[in-house]
């Protein structure tokens, strides 16, 4: 390049030097956001009525009580319809975890069983782009483990306690647990409570004393860390016609496998709101 002989050599050097400058401190892109809880939340994958469920079951506040962070190995147990999977899943997979959901067997030929498992494949399996890799496992009587050895950093189960309890396995699920989580690692339970002074032999309401779920998961090696009353209600007696299925969000207005009742009178039974529920921290002991 020629230089121009009229353009003094110190306006010429500091001008490069101000090209020099710019080149190298150009305004950085703004770094994206670490992917959140609240972003789970927000996601568009949840529904409308799943959004509406937020103020009852507390999400946010429940996850952060369990000590849900980025880059741990979760495992959900029993997930259902997925109400809790929709937000851990996509939480999980992009903070740089490893996702477990433990459901039901395969081999369960009952059309319950089979009907659940086509939904949590069609729902979640088949929907990586939103949910990433789901890896799932067995719970149940005979099971094999929920997850390998020692791998979990936390298991968390909602609302399903009672089912085990009924059916008689919770103290091999609470077993399972137990070994799936590494020392130190983090149980975190939330299920339907039946008052201390009130019986329900068959545990056939959905609702199980938080004592003898405390004393499944202390018999099985873990220690009560702390409780919380984020899902704690005051309205709810646990004593309805349909067990707790009376209650929002089942809403049931007749015995179970029976048509509804439109004569039932819901106003009551939805003024209450969802479950008095207990919420629970355990520890696995680091020794």
């Amino acid at each position: 390049m020629r230089l121009d002989p009229t353009i003094p050599i110190a306006s010429l050097l500091l001008f490069i030097a101000t090209g020099a400058f710019a080149a190298h401190h150009e305004t950085p892109e703004p770094a994206e956001a670490p992917f959140s809880i609240e972003s789970a939340l927000a996601g568009d994958w949840r529904s409308g009525a799943e959004r509406a469920r937020d103020p009852s079951r507390h999400p946010r506040e429940v996850l952060e009580f369990f000590g849900l962070g980025a880059g741990m190995t979760v495992v959900e147990i029993s997930p259902g319809g997925g109400w809790y999977t929709k937000i851990l899943a996509p939480y999980v997979n992009r903070s740089g975890g490893n996702f477990f959901a433990a459901g039901f067997d395969p081999k369960d030929e009952s059309a319950y069983a089979q009907r659940g498992l086509r939904g949590f494949q069609t729902n979640f399996i088949d929907q990586p782009e939103t949910y990433g890799k789901i890896e799932v496992t067995v719970v149940g009587a005979n099971s094999e483990g929920i997850a390998p050895d020692g791998s979990a950093d936390l298991v968390l189960t909602f609302r399903n306690a009672h089912n085990w309890v009924a059916s008689g396995y919770a103290e091999k699920v609470f077993a399972d647990m137990f070994r799936a989580l590494a020392p130190g690692g983090v149980l975190g339970v939330v299920d339907h409570r039946l008052p201390s002074n009130r019986e329900d032999p068959k545990f056939a309401t959905g609702y199980v004393h938080e004592a003898v779920v405390i004393a499944l998961a202390e018999g099985a090696g873990f220690v009560l860390e702390a409780s919380s009353a984020l899902n704690d209600n005051a309205a709810d007696s646990a004593d309805h016609p349909f067990g707790v299925w009376t209650l929002p969000p089942t809403a049931r207005s007749s015995p179970f496998g029976e048509p509804d009742d439109p004569d039932f009178d819901r106003a009551p039974f939805d003024a209450i709101g969802e479950s008095d529920r207990f919420t629970l921290r355990f520890r696995k002991p680091s020794d």
